[in-house]
């Protein structure tokens, strides 16, 4: 491909110093970031004569690029750090990167506490606590805390532990917490516990057990017998999880086993991790931008967003396939490591081969199991757009479904959320909010009437581009790629128009799609929460589907997304506002308590992240106001 007159200046005056290389489409989105040791050399050779053999991808891409921006770096481990926080930031559209775009949750364990909690978070803070994973559910998490609760019963509540409450929780009761509120156990005592605890997530289970089977002896010795059978039955429990970890190599090391499989455009890794020898767990991720990559760069850009987001990198990393950076990876995996060694191998035979094996196996068996799953979730779409055309008496299937809802406090910083559903399934590129300008104090329907205004003028706006003919289409094409003016999700109409609300919500729209001569060309619903009741224009009584209904459990998906979206646009706008505005809608904080919140916490991220013993330090806030700021704030 020959680069136009603009692209052609900056080849020409490229750096030839190692950095990280951004490549924009002519609406200035970022479609690919690379990095490179000699910038001009690499950027320089996307436009050489193409080869057979270079992807279609690739070509692709070069078609797509109008314009380039370096960043030059001090070191090519600089470049790496820099490429992958900017593939973080942007997913570009042509890069390999992990599927889901959220953050993967962790065990926390509370160290820096006297007496450390565990709880499940999706951030990790140098704040001296413990961390592990990440896991790719908040489901494997709850699994894995409910197995931990029942071997080593840790605290729950909020309560300021002294030793000398008057009882304890329910939780001592039924052996998941050890009550040291009650002075059951020592501050030390607790803390061993959750050292053990926490040696148990990395899979250091023999010394978790010669600790317990030698305090079990010395509880009998002492004639201490319901200690003693306090401790026989963790071990019990410990020895039916140990006897699940299989012993798959004969070296005593830590090691993780990555692999990758890919079938019709999916790509999956899997990931082993193996401690001591035994395998503790196992992981598996689905990437995107695998097509027509080589299977060696999937691994090497699947390392790189792992890892910075790992909790724990082990002494050694097996690998399917060498990879071209290995060094430059190496290193970096030792800065995460602390300074320790880390070795990447690549095995061609014997045990760790067949790991390998194993571990391809796996992402096989997990890619077949998400495309049965996305064939099975079709199924139930396709089932759940007929019911909602039989009961609702729609023209056509509700391909398209948009929703609305609103959020706010009090009235302040009210928003409308628009989401989308596409074939029953979200299309979060379409989803829109609305910053309520036209209503002031607590007023829902109006502040539905302006929502819904706005999103049908867009269409309008679109339509009477389109009917200038062709001169409209070319206009439409230019702001598109050009300005990005026009908004692709108001070009089309929905199949059904779905309002959160009741009756009056309902009412609105009406008046709104009236307006607009919409009236006959729009479905329109609206579903009453309390009952989950369904309402029609015109029609005095409510449809109620069965409770087994998929097109019940659709319509229930899209608002509860639509009331989601809402609260979290809600939630920004409310910040950005201040953290005196946002204080002012908590029940029982005055100035003084606003006051001495800011100056100790200073936002309102930080008051949201503070847990109720961090809140209780300010003056002025006594326990059942901290609770009050949690529930407000989320």
């Amino acid at each position: 491909m020959t680069p136009s007159d603009h692209l052609q200046t900056i080849l020409d005056t490229l750096p030839t110093k190692p950095g990280c290389y951004l490549m924009k489409d002519a609406a200035g989105k970022i479609i690919y970031v690379g990095k490179a040791v000699n910038l001009r050399s690499r950027v320089r050779s996307y436009f050489h004569a193409h080869a057979p053999a270079d992807s279609q991808k690739t070509v692709q891409l070069v078609r797509n690029i109008a314009d380039i921006e370096t960043i030059i770096v001090g070191s090519e481990l600089e470049a790496l750090i820099l490429e992958m926080n900017l593939i973080k930031k942007h997913r570009p559209k042509y890069n390999v990167r992990l599927k889901d775009d959220k953050r993967y949750p962790y065990l926390k364990v509370h160290w820096h506490e006297p007496f450390p909690k565990v709880t499940v978070t999706r951030r990790m803070d140098q704040d001296g606590s413990r961390y592990f994973g990440p896991y790719t559910s908040v489901w494997a998490v709850q699994q894995t805390l409910d197995v931990l609760r029942k071997i080593f019963p840790y605290l729950t509540c909020d309560r300021e532990i002294t030793g000398n409450d008057p009882r304890a929780c329910l939780y001592y009761d039924i052996k998941l917490c050890n009550a040291p509120c009650i002075g059951v156990v020592t501050k030390d005592e607790y803390r061993a516990v959750m050292d053990d605890l926490c040696r148990f997530l990395q899979g250091k289970t023999e010394s978790v057990v010669k600790r317990l089977k030698a305090e079990m002896m010395k509880a009998s010795e002492e004639l201490q017998y319901e200690k003693a059978a306090s401790i026989r039955d963790q071990l019990v429990a410990i020895e039916r999880v140990v006897e699940k970890q299989k012993v798959i190599s004969t070296e005593q090391i830590d090691s993780d086993v990555i692999a990758v499989a890919r079938d019709k455009g999916d790509t999956c890794a899997q990931i082993f991790f193996i401690r001591a020898g035994k395998l503790i767990g196992r992981e598996s991720f689905m990437l995107e931008g695998g097509e027509d990559e080589e299977s060696h760069e999937i691994v090497a850009q699947f390392i790189k967003q792992f890892y910075d987001e790992a909790a724990y990198v082990p002494p050694e990393v097996v690998l399917p396939d060498d990879l071209p950076e290995v060094e430059i990876i190496s290193q970096w995996l030792r800065d995460k490591r602390g300074g320790d060694k880390v070795t990447l191998t690549v095995p061609h035979r014997g045990e760790k081969r067949g790991l390998i094996e194993m571990a391809t196996e796996n992402a096989t068996e997990a890619l077949n199991r998400i495309r049965a799953q996305r064939e099975a979730d079709q199924s139930k779409h396709v089932e759940a757009m007929g019911e909602l055309q039989t009961a609702l008496r729609l023209p056509n299937p509700p391909v398209r479904i948009e929703c609305f809802d609103i959020s706010h406090t009090q009235g302040i910083a009210t928003v409308a959320s628009m989401v989308v559903f596409t074939q029953g399934a979200p299309n979060k590129k379409h989803y829109r909010s609305f910053n309520i300008r036209t209503v002031q104090g607590v007023d829902d329907f109006a502040s539905m009437r302006e929502a819904l205004r706005r999103r049908f003028r867009r269409w309008k706006e679109i339509q009477e581009i389109k009917g200038m003919g062709e001169e409209g289409e070319r206009e439409i094409k230019e702001q598109k790629e050009i300005t990005g003016k026009v908004d692709e999700s108001f070009v089309l109409l929905p199949d059904l128009l779905l309002i959160d609300g009741g009756k009056g919500q309902l009412g609105e729209a009406v008046q709104v799609l009236s307006e607009f001569g919409l009236s006959d060309r729009v479905p329109l619903a609206s579903l009453a929460k309390q009952q989950e009741e369904i309402f029609l224009p015109g029609q005095s009584h409510s449809i109620l589907l069965p409770r087994s209904s998929q097109g019940l459990f659709l319509v229930q998906r899209v608002r509860d997304e639509a009331h989601r979206f809402a609260i979290t646009h809600h939630r920004d706008r409310r910040d950005k506002r201040g953290l005196v505005s946002a204080l002012d809608s908590i029940p029982g904080i005055g100035s003084s308590r606003k006051r001495a919140l800011r100056l100790k916490f200073g936002d309102v991220d930080s008051i949201r992240n503070a847990s109720v013993e961090e809140l209780l330090k300010v003056r002025g806030i006594s326990r059942e106001v901290a609770k009050t700021i949690k529930e407000h704030l989320g």
